[in-house]
């Protein structure tokens, strides 16, 4: 919901670390299996107890997700590194989640059923990207993407300003992740409903 609206005030910075990234010779695809593994470092650090450090590698994680598309722009998006993106931001997302199911018993009913909401959300949104593309249809509400970004009430955005407020209140995690499942939920049937709209002809 809130990642269209934040695009004209993020991108102008990470365009100008992601040219100097690419004069440098790094690559998007190096950036996204760094941040991919500071993300699951992360999610280490969450289920081990080490919350601060947990929040700190899951927002470099999301910084170095900025940065990889910044390069991409630079030196060229690829089909190769579109995929190395979608598939290492799901497992970003399913795995902070996971580490709060393994901190402590009582989350891991919340944790899984948050997890089953992430994969619903991912499979309608992947799903809408296929059948959009194979019907030509383009958009760069969420900037210049490999494949059809749908927007959705919980998106990037709302997912990390809610691993924070997990990592900050950690005794509030069961009430947040259901609360946050049902949000996901909403999503799913607002994709859905945008498919009707989108594809029914």
């Amino acid at each position: 919901m809130l990642d269209a609206r934040l695009r004209p005030l993020i991108d102008p910075p990470l365009n100008r670390i992601g040219a100097m990234l690419a004069r440098r010779g790094v690559t998007a695809n190096a950036l996204t299996c760094t941040g991919l593994a500071l993300g699951l470092g992360g999610a280490a650090a969450v289920a081990f107890g080490h919350l601060g450090w947990g929040l700190a590698l899951i927002l470099a994680n999301r910084l170095l997700d900025g940065l990889d598309g910044a390069v991409a722009r630079v030196r060229g998006p690829s089909d190769l590194g579109g995929y190395f993106d979608i598939v290492a931001d799901f497992a970003f997302y399913v795995s902070v989640p996971l580490g709060f199911g393994l901190l402590a018993p009582a989350n891991a009913l919340p944790a899984l059923v948050l997890v089953a909401s992430f994969v619903l959300t991912g499979v309608s949104f992947l799903a809408f990207a296929v059948i959009a593309a194979k019907r030509g249809q383009t958009t760069e509400a969420h900037g210049r993407k490999s494949f059809f970004y749908s927007t959705g009430l919980a998106e990037g955005t709302e997912t990390i300003a809610v691993f924070i407020v997990m990592c900050i209140a950690p005794a509030w995690f069961g009430a947040i992740a259901y609360a946050y499942a049902a949000l996901c939920g909403l999503t799913v049937i607002q994709r859905s409903a945008m498919a009707v709209s989108a594809f029914s002809d």
